[in-house]
This record gives C-alpha cells, sequence and structure tokens, in this order.
C-alpha cells in the first residue's frame, strides 16, 4: 500500500450532504442511480452511484451520506457527476454506503 503525506490528505474534501433526489440511470454501463446531494453552503451537486443492490431510489432520499466534492466533474454517458459518493466495496462488488452515525449539518468536513 503507497502512504501519502496529510499534506495530501487535507487537498481531498470530504463532506457531509443529505440525498434530496435519486432516480435510476437507464443510460449507465453499470446499474446506478442519479442522486442530487444537498452540501449546504456548498450548494446541491450530482452523483452517479452503483448502489443499487442494497438501496432503493426512495429510501435513499432524506439519507445523510459522506462524499468528496473537489474531483474535477467527470462525464458519464449524457450525465456530468459531480462529486464521489463514498462507501465500503463488498467482495462482489456493491457498495454499502458511508454515514455520519448522527444526524449533522450538511457541508460540515470530514477530517
Amino acid at each position: 500500500m503507497e502512504q501519502i503525506h496529510w499534506s495530501d490528505f487535507e487537498k481531498v474534501v470530504i463532506k457531509t450532504g443529505t440525498i434530496v433526489t435519486a432516480r435510476s440511470f437507464p443510460e449507465a454501463r453499470k446499474p446506478a442511480y442519479q442522486l442530487e446531494i444537498d452540501f449546504g453552503s456548498d450548494g446541491i451537486l450530482k452523483s452517479s452511484a452503483q448502489i443499487t443492490n442494497h438501496y432503493t431510489t426512495d429510501e435513499l432520499v432524506g439519507m445523510q451520506i459522506v462524499a468528496v466534492i473537489n474531483f474535477p466533474p467527470k462525464q458519464i454517458g449524457p450525465f456530468m457527476s459531480q462529486c464521489l459518493v463514498l462507501g465500503a466495496v463488498n467482495a462482489d462488488g456493491s457498495v454499502v454506503l458511508l454515514q455520519p452515525s448522527k444526524k449533522t449539518d450538511n457541508g460540515l468536513r470530514i477530517a
């Protein structure tokens, strides 16, 4: 495993946000959802997330998650993803979302 310096980690902006919309993304190569996430003062950002194995769109709305918000936008088919939702990847490739253990304000930085 390659080690990084603390200064490298400080460049990554990881924040809490609440999913405000979630819809199917049929154009994606692998099953995915299109999410809109409220990051407080950082605004609402979009993300494509391959999390269909464990979540429905209905249960995602209102869920607080953790995401990297300072990657450059990435075009995924017809959709522009603006942030990377973080999750634990199981051996089968399915993803379990990372969440704060208690409700927090949107836009709090993870350190």
